[in-house]
């Protein structure tokens, strides 16, 4: 895997996209296994029908793990000063979670040259699930 060099990389480019899915039911249920959140409205339709949803939905935090891994196959989990997501919609059962993030600055903080990015989690449709940033550090 190539890491991204502080030198290479210019504001408006693109970290290589990462895509997951479709959702399924079993991995939501090894992502609440692993996460311990097991919320019966990712698991459980019945329960999920009751509070009105039409079926189990995405664990958001499952998306945002995905929209991280933009960041660990591009930097290593160290260089990570910062991520912040914010959850836009449902991720819904069948959808491709499809992870971007775009520089959207270069400076040296701490002695250390890192990058702003915004991160955008898209399904299948175009539709936005989540939001974000990130700060990396790059060598």
């Amino acid at each position: 895997m190539k890491r991204a060099q502080f030198d290479d990389i210019q504001v408006g480019d693109d970290l290589p996209s990462v895509v997951e899915g479709p959702i399924t039911r079993h991995a939501l249920g090894v992502y609440a296994d692993a996460s311990g959140d097991d919320n019966p409205l990712h698991l459980d339709t019945d329960f999920a029908r009751r509070a009105g949803m039409p079926d189990v939905f995405a664990h958001g935090m499952l998306s945002a793990a995905y929209l991280a891994r933009v960041l660990t196959q591009s930097v290593k989990q160290s260089a990570i000063r910062r991520m912040s997501v914010r959850f836009v919609a449902i991720t819904h059962l069948g959808d491709e979670v499809r992870c971007q993030a775009r520089v959207s600055e270069k400076f040296i903080q701490d002695g250390e040259p890192c990058v702003a990015l915004e991160l955008t989690a898209r399904n299948q449709s175009d539709e936005i699930k989540l939001i974000g940033s990130a700060v990396v550090a790059l060598v």
